[in-house]
């Protein structure tokens, strides 16, 4: 088994608290990276007692959410929401610009 790094136990911590996680997964969505959003879903998952809990909470085959959070994965809409339902999180969509 893996040993996991002292930064990502320290994340995995931090990524348990629901603000901590918005602000987490808005970051990695602004870098515009598809593998990079997986990656920090796949986080804010393990922070929120792994990807077969959260597949639970959420209403979704494990096996199937293990595929859409890998390094390959394409999530269909439904099941992002499902997931970050399943995590206590929402999705939010803001302009990009202040209107003026």
């Amino acid at each position: 088994m893996a040993q996991i790094s002292e930064y990502q136990k320290d994340l995995i911590e931090a990524l348990k608290d629901p603000t901590e996680a918005a602000a987490y997964l808005n970051a990695a969505l602004e870098e515009g990276d598809r593998e990079t959003f997986l990656l920090a879903l796949r986080n804010v998952a393990e922070a929120n007692g792994g990807v077969s809990a959260v597949a639970q909470k959420a209403h979704l085959n494990r096996e199937s959410l293990y595929r859409t959070l890998s390094s390959r994965g394409n999530p269909e809409i439904r099941t992002l929401f499902n997931l970050l339902h399943g995590v206590g999180l929402r999705l939010n969509i803001a302009p990009e610009t202040a209107a003026v």
